[in-house]
């Protein structure tokens, strides 16, 4: 089966995995988890072959005006619509509090910033994500950040006393045009994560394999 070659397609959260990109590492083919088989059930195999391209190309900084309560790990958009499955059907990267890299993976790079925010205490993640799960301040801010060999390093603080699951939501807003990508990071703080990339502690991690 080839992949189809998205015309849009610059980049997912690499570490801690994005959906798209935790997809992509399961394999489009024979997902593993349970929002991965959910994705392809609902949407094909192709919108884990372009995990790269979940965008709007005409955001312009209007993201809570273009995507609704529940759509946020889709952008809005009926093609990856798997993706917005609640947090319970998705595997995990254990991530610890305070200071932290983050890796967001590029396969294109541009001028523009991220802003990354992390759930509430107290959210429900059984339930799709709605804007009002997420704090007020994003965790990470980064204005034209550092770049690595396949994307950007965006130095985030993750607030003290998180516990549990949480999503981190990030948002890269391109300056150089319209365009926007979103991602959603599947995290939990205080037990061992259920993803390839099972554990981010300083820097990226090494894909590992849970079983």
């Amino acid at each position: 089966v080839l992949a189809p070659q998205a015309a849009f397609a610059h980049g997912d959260m690499g570490s801690p995995a994005g959906r798209a990109y935790t997809c992509y590492l399961e394999g489009a083919e024979t997902p593993k988890s349970e929002g991965c088989k959910g994705v392809v059930a609902e949407n094909g195999a192709a919108s884990i072959y372009d995990w790269m391209s979940n965008r709007i190309g005409d955001a312009n900084g209007r993201h809570k005006e273009l995507i609704p309560d529940g759509k946020l790990c889709s952008a809005n958009n009926p093609t990856n619509s798997g993706f917005d499955r609640p947090a319970t059907a998705w595997p995990t990267t254990q991530l610890n509090t305070g200071d932290l890299p983050l890796h967001f993976k590029a396969t294109a790079k541009h001028q523009g910033y991220f802003d990354v925010y992390i759930t509430k205490d107290g959210w429900d993640p059984s339930k799709p994500l709605a804007w009002n799960d997420l704090e007020t301040q994003p965790i990470a801010h980064v204005e034209n950040p550092q770049e690595t060999g396949d994307g950007y390093e965006l130095p985030a603080r993750i607030p003290a006393g998180k516990s549990g699951q949480h999503v981190l939501y990030t948002i890269w807003q391109r300056t150089d045009s319209p365009e926007a990508f979103y991602s959603c990071s599947d995290v939990v703080f205080g037990q061992q994560g259920t993803s390839r990339t099972a554990q981010l502690q300083t820097g990226k991690p090494e894909a590992v394999t849970v079983t």
